[in-house]
């Protein structure tokens, strides 16, 4: 299965061909005091840490596929894991990976993403005698044996170890790795082909999408039942914007500007992962093969984000990593160090659904510091869900109609709330694309009552639950990002969003 890296003195690597996968890493800058020191991390812990969310639901994570292509058990036991953020990965010694090929809506096969951990040193700069070594068979190394290697760490800077789980657990979680979580399930195996037979039908063919790993009637009844309880605050939303802008398209160019190249996006991940002090520890790759912005996963070990390069633009993309890296990845690691980190912790506990307060305080710093934080997506995925449980696709298709006028990303839109379902003729729904719009409406309806940074810290709790759990909370090395260090400044832009949507006190409290 999946295998576990060591930060150590040296650098071994196998002589095999490089490629676009690198490793973004901090050579030259000091350790933020937001940094942590990663410790016997097993994938399950990791799988652990991105467990909900558009984002966070592991949209992406092929783990039958994986474990088909590589082999079913390591030659070597189990390793102690220590990833150390500040280390060095020399130029010369920068590891590679041969692209793998995926697997297509078709059944075909084409390139994988573009992976990359970009590195953060500098020629011009003395380098530290820091190196990584990788051992195990993670990213296709050879087996070699293992000479004694030294651990090493920076005096004085901060340490957070992960704690280790035994091996009970383990298996556990190697099992559950196996099975593919329910939004890989629900993503239709014939996309491309249905899309060209309803457009070649004016838009009025009912798609007949297939799935490779059906999900079971039962699952998907539980996820069918959509609200309409914020549903006239997300038209009046969506409203004001076309007001202001005259339609999505624009009002997408205007508030997200041009569309990002590769190269492009690497730099500005590069930039916002060295505010934020995780160089080294994220994996990131572009596709343009994924319904959302982005996901957060966990691919061979790693933590993995994903950015859909068709929607990545230049003055939204900060915002999507303030979503995925400093809301989920770092509520992820905080959720760690608490007592409630496992299923167990959390039913001794007592605590509440993490949703919707995971995804949307998520959805609120993906607006956070925009010129124009309209929560144009986030109520248009609310609408769009709740038309979808009353029409067919081709109807649903047809009603969008109203606010956005590209047909393509009409498409996604109806693809979202229709997956799932076999013949989307029926009324039915994906209802989970709900909990954003719900999620917002709740922190602010109680923002002046929320301490943000020690929601942040506490991990994958509901807001509702902090002020129960604040005395029990492990709080040594939490990760704080760093857009919540300024609260004053955070409270000016929680009130901007209000006053952007028109979203009134009084309102929240009659309807929440």
């Amino acid at each position: 299965m999946l295998e576990s890296i060591k930060v150590t003195e040296r650098l071994h690597w196998p002589e095999v061909e490089m490629s676009k996968k690198y490793i973004l890493n901090s050579a030259d800058k000091a350790l933020s005091p937001s940094q942590v020191y990663l410790e016997k991390i097993s994938s399950g812990v990791l799988k652990d840490l991105f467990s909900s969310g558009s984002s966070s639901y592991n949209v992406l994570l092929q783990a039958e596929d994986e474990e088909k292509k590589s082999p079913k058990q390591s030659p070597y036991k189990r390793p102690k894991t220590s990833v150390k953020c500040g280390t060095t990965l020399s130029k010369r010694n920068r590891p590679g990976m041969a692209p793998k090929k995926v697997r297509t809506g078709e059944g075909g096969s084409k390139p994988a993403q573009t992976n990359r951990v970009i590195s953060g040193s500098n020629s011009n700069v003395p380098k530290p005698a820091w190196n990584i070594a990788v051992v195990g068979s993670t990213m296709g190394l050879t087996p070699r044996t293992v000479p004694q290697l030294r651990k090493m760490c920076i005096p004085n800077s901060p340490r957070t170890k992960l704690p280790s789980l035994h091996k009970a657990t383990i298996t556990r979680e190697v099992e559950n790795a196996k099975k593919l979580c329910i939004l890989a399930a629900i993503k239709p195996s014939n996309v491309e082909r249905e899309k060209a037979k309803f457009f070649k039908s004016d838009f009025n063919y009912n798609p007949q999408f297939e799935y490779s790993n059906p999900v079971s009637p039962p699952v998907l009844a539980r996820h069918n039942s959509a609200s309409d309880r914020f549903l006239t605050q997300a038209v009046h939303i969506m409203e004001l914007a076309l007001q202001r802008y005259g339609s999505y398209e624009k009002f997408e160019q205007v508030t997200g500007g041009n569309l990002l190249t590769k190269s492009r996006i690497w730099h500005n991940v590069k930039k916002y992962m060295e505010k934020e002090g995780c160089l080294g520890e994220i994996v990131v790759q572009v596709t343009d093969d994924l319904l959302s912005r982005a996901s957060m996963t966990v691919v061979n070990s790693r933590p993995t984000l994903t950015i859909n390069i068709s929607t990545a633009r230049e003055h939204w993309l900060e915002g999507m990593l303030r979503h995925e890296i400093g809301t989920h990845y770092f509520r992820g690691i905080n959720n760690c160090h608490q007592p409630w980190s496992s299923s167990v912790g959390r039913k001794k506990h007592n605590l509440k659904p993490l949703n919707p307060t995971e995804e949307g305080l998520a959805s609120i710093h993906s607006v956070l510091f925009r010129k124009d934080p309209t929560l144009w997506r986030a109520a248009l995925l609310y609408y769009t869900v709740y038309q979808a449980s009353h029409m067919s696709f081709s109807q649903l298709f047809h009603n969008l109609g109203r606010f956005v006028q590209d047909p393509n990303t009409r498409w996604d839109y109806c693809v979202r709330a229709k997956r799932g379902q076999t013949d989307t003729a029926q009324p039915g729904c994906f209802s989970k694309d709900q909990v954003y719009l719900d999620g917002i409406l709740k922190i602010l309806r109680y923002r002046d009552k929320i301490n943000f940074p020690l929601l942040m810290a506490l991990g994958k709790v509901s807001f509702e639950d902090v002020d129960r759990l604040k005395a029990l909370a492990q709080m040594e090395n939490v990760r704080i990002p760093h857009f919540m260090q300024d609260q004053a400044r955070y409270t000016e832009q929680l009130t901007k969003i209000m006053a952007v949507n028109q979203l009134t006190d009084e309102e929240l409290k009659t309807i929440i």
